[in-house]
């Protein structure tokens, strides 16, 4: 995927954008210095072309279609402007519908990039396995993964991504599959249990009978809900379009009855020109565009210093809005990787003594569960059986073996180690009450102890949720694929209630969950089988380290830093920017409103018309440009 800025240079809109605005920029001090108009005059030309081309093309388009835009209505605004010696204020307009114009193509560039690299997690070919004609075994094929078919019997290797969803026929393995369900640890397979297109084979081979057709795996779906959602426009932005229509008819109708009216009780062409170019000056929506713009700008910049990236002044207002907060469980409010939490020896046995011998056994397993109790090993200080220190917690290991599915066994110390799965291993019986996994360690034959591991709470978790509860009216939800015994003890240490968790869930299902939640809710999560419920959500928040890809590109927007107790700020923060934004519009309307009826009602001279609208558009931008201070993420 390419950098953001690189995308966004290869964006013609972007292009033109930043050459108008150059333009403009240029042009604008040559002009309050004084400078000769055969200087600026070009410079702002520039801007105009350069800004204005592709808005009154699709304008024009538009109106060949019956429909008046506001796009087009700036572009005349911008000219009638330029008519009369207003070159300035029509350039200022035509810039800021060219960079809103350049926004959003990089947005819908951006979509579509997430959905491409979501397809790049499906294998392109799968081995499919025939039957030999006429003597006993498999032909193996390697075939497109689109052209299998429900009922085709595929092998998996190890190290492989699973081809199609389907059901496991022969093999055990352990399979990542937290593109799908989010569940931290590779989770074991057997024959009989259920394997999803895309997730990732661990260590052992697998036969797997296909159940799905490859345009309805559950990896094609989540595909499809996000797509599906990049084209669905939110209700505020039909309102927007609805009203730009309205004043798009009523401002063109407006200005013709100001220039016809007196023509027709005879007053004269320049005279009457010159009231109807005033009136579309001061009736300009200059003010009511910086009125919106500015506070959710600088809010948005606020954010951004402190590792909150909103991703558009439109998400800015959603997420001040927000009355219900949902997350997802791993790698939000946890922090997505196991750890030891807990070692429970058999008499005989120290704590330390076997977490050695257990990590020694585990150092050549690249099994997360044996990573989290190796580095364990290496922080601590340990002793061997006679109380002696021992100078390193790794021991050298023999003969080592690993199984998929049961764990790994090995000679450490002349003594023969295996760690692993309980209901393998023959302990099923005896598995130690646990919020995370159990581990047991045998040594010669004998259950010497038990490792506990689990996935912590993020640093900040547990107040975050708290904070952001104080801001929402409905009570919080926690969506996870993970099983419910670890969602109900995460929610538990966390302050969200029994009766909002619901876990177990695959990416449709926490979309649905989002849906039947209702109301303007926040969604919480990070990996791409959340993208779905980020996509179907109000207002959707993605985490920045820990995040796919797919749920950085659907989000609204990004923590930076996965820090959680920066979301109730940035919440806070919305509701002060639309706060903002109301002053500003009543603001902005009551000086158009007095501008217009004087300029209706009685004669309104050119210069203070331009004083009273550019006065008017300056205290609304800097009464927006109020939240760029520092104090207001702290208030």
């Amino acid at each position: 995927m390419q950098p953001a800025d690189t995308r966004l240079l290869a964006l013609p809109e972007a292009r033109w954008a930043a050459v108008s605005t150059a333009a403009f920029l240029l042009a604008l001090p040559l002009q309050l210095l004084g400078a000769t108009a055969w200087l600026w005059g070009p410079l702002y030309a520039a801007a105009y072309l350069a800004g204005g081309w592709e808005p009154a093309l699709e304008g024009l388009r538009a109106l060949r279609g019956k429909t008046l835009d506001v796009d087009l209505l700036m572009i005349v605004a911008a000219l009638g402007a330029a008519s009369i010696g207003q070159v300035m204020d029509g350039a200022l307009l035509i810039v800021i519908f060219a960079t809103s114009g350049a926004m959003e193509a990089l947005a819908t560039a951006r979509t579509e990039d997430s959905v491409r690299g979501l397809l790049g997690l499906a294998p392109p070919t799968a081995t499919r396995l025939r039957p030999m004609s006429g003597a006993e075994g498999e032909r193996e094929e390697t075939v497109a993964a689109g052209a299998l078919a429900v009922g085709d019997v595929i092998l998996v290797r190890p190290g492989e991504r699973v081809g199609a969803d389907g059901r496991v026929l022969d093999g055990a393995s352990d399979i990542d599959q937290a593109t799908i369900t989010g569940e931290p640890l590779p989770v074991p397979k057997a024959v009989g249990d259920e394997v999803f297109a895309g997730t990732l084979n661990g260590t052992g081979a697998l036969r797997v009978r296909v159940e799905r057709d490859p345009s309805d795996t559950v990896i094609a779906r989540v595909v499809a809900l996000v797509e599906e959602a990049s084209r669905t426009k939110a209700p505020t932005q039909l309102f927007v379009e609805r009203i730009e229509h309205r004043y798009a008819l009523g401002m063109v109708a407006a200005t013709v009855l100001v220039f016809a009216v007196p023509l027709a009780f005879g007053a004269d062409l320049t005279g009457a020109l010159l009231r109807a170019m005033t009136f579309m000056i001061v009736a300009s929506p200059c003010a009511v565009v910086l009125a919106t713009m500015p506070p959710l700008l600088s809010a948005i910049a606020n954010a951004g210093r402190h590792g909150v990236l909103i991703k558009s002044a439109v998400v800015m207002e959603r997420l001040g809005q927000t009355d219900r907060i949902a997350y997802d469980k791993t790698g939000t409010l946890t922090e997505g990787t196991p750890h030891l939490t807990k070692i429970l020896p058999e008499p005989g046995f120290s704590e330390n003594e076997l977490l050695s011998l257990a990590a020694s056994a585990e150092h050549r397993s690249e099994h997360p569960l044996a990573r989290a109790i190796v580095a364990a090993a290496q922080d601590l200080p340990h002793e061997n059986a006679h109380g002696h220190p021992l100078a390193n917690a790794l021991q050298e290991a023999y003969d080592f073996r690993s199984a998929p599915g049961c764990g790994v066994t090995a000679t450490v110390a002349g003594r023969e180690v295996a760690v692993g799965s309980p209901e393998r291993l023959g302990e099923g019986a005896a598995v130690p009450d646990t919020d995370g996994t159990a581990v047991v360690v045998r040594v010669d034959g004998v259950r010497a102890g038990w490792l506990l591991l689990a996935d912590r709470i993020r640093p900040g978790a547990p107040a975050a949720v708290t904070a952001l509860n104080r801001l929402t009216t409905a009570p919080p939800a926690l969506l996870t694929g993970d099983n419910p015994r670890a969602a109900h003890a995460v929610a538990e240490r966390t302050g969200i209630p029994s009766d909002g968790v619901r876990a177990g869930l695959l990416p449709h299902e926490k979309a649905e969950a989002v849906r039947d939640l209702g109301g303007r809710l926040l969604f919480l999560g990070d990996g791409v089988n959340d993208a779905p419920a980020l996509a179907a959500a109000h207002t959707g928040i993605a985490m920045g380290r820990a995040g796919s890809d797919l749920a950085l590109e659907t989000a609204d927007a990004v923590l930076v830093h996965d820090d959680l107790t920066a979301v109730p700020k940035a919440v806070a923060l919305s509701r002060r920017a639309r706060r903002l934004v109301v002053q500003n519009l009543c603001l902005a309307g009551a000086f158009i409103g007095v501008l217009v009826v004087w300029d209706l009602a009685g004669h309104l001279p050119l210069p203070l018309g331009v004083a009273g609208h550019e006065g008017s558009t300056i205290l609304v931008g800097l009464n927006g440009l109020r939240l760029l201070r520092e104090s207001a993420w702290r208030e």
